[in-house]
């Protein structure tokens, strides 16, 4: 069983540094078995971190959206009635409450619910963040910028923070969305989600955004590894890639501009 101690010493061998800002992504489920569970992988990370590092996950919520994909598949097939009932079920998206969505993963989950982590107000795209940048990173999160230069994304590419990939493949990053709006800027599309409003009940915000798309990503993989210093190692059982997310989106960026989708 890896431990909070061990786990540290992985993240050190790999490459993190004290004083980093870390995005991590990937699966708790991929470092094995951890003494003290997904509280103890966080610790583990934040230690690695040191008290001047920033730890960042990707805190989406696809859940309260009427616009994503996660919503046509969930609502395929109701009738009138039974999409009526189901939309008055769904609950609001609230920074400070709102739970991370299962399909992003436990580990994002247990960033958020991390004493002192702030996160972004995206109802949609979120991120939560602990450590010294986080209100930077979290802060004047747009409606209008999922995310793109008005987003955590483009603050962690100021940054020059990396991406920790646990588990995954090379291409699951979503810092790598912002290569996206500055190469060829995906068209606008219309977008709804559900918000506590002021007075603590709900409300729909609408609002015309980039229609953003990872299913080109994997094409990136050679690219990301060819021409960028990824560094791989493991983190208890899981494989990771450690990657720069400002050279990433910069050589993805060139490469999206010479090869349009």
């Amino acid at each position: 069983m890896h431990t909070r101690e061990s786990l540290t010493d992985d993240l050190r061998a790999l490459g993190v540094a004290p004083g980093d800002v870390l995005l991590v992504q990937g699966s708790l489920r991929a470092v094995g078995p951890v003494e003290g569970g997904g509280r103890a992988v966080v610790e583990a990370l934040r230690a690695a971190l040191g008290d001047r590092g920033t730890l960042v996950a990707y805190a989406a919520t696809p859940e309260n959206s009427i616009t994503s994909r996660l919503d046509r598949q969930r609502t395929a097939g109701l009738n009138a009635a039974e999409l009526a009932a189901y939309r008055e079920a769904m609950e609001p998206f609230d920074p400070l409450t709102t739970p991370v969505s299962p399909s992003v993963g436990r580990l994002a989950e247990e960033v958020r619910l991390t004493p002192g982590a702030l996160r972004s107000a995206h109802p949609h795209t979120s991120f939560t963040a602990v450590g010294p940048a986080a209100r930077t990173i979290t802060e004047g999160h747009a409606l209008e910028s999922h995310l793109g230069e008005e987003s955590p994304t483009a603050r962690l590419y100021d940054l020059r923070g990396r991406a920790l990939l646990i588990g995954v493949d090379l291409w699951v990053c979503t810092a790598y969305h912002l290569a996206d709006y500055r190469a060829v800027p995906p068209p606008d599309r219309p977008y709804q989600a559900l918000v506590r409003s002021a007075d603590g009940g709900k409300e729909w915000v609408s609002f015309e955004a980039a229609d953003i798309d990872d299913r080109h990503f994997p094409r990136l993989v050679p690219v990301v590894a060819r021409e960028c210093a990824v560094l791989n190692g493991s983190f208890g059982d899981a494989s990771c890639h450690l990657v720069p997310i400002a050279d990433a989106v910069d050589v993805i960026a060139k490469w999206l501009a010479e090869n349009p989708r």
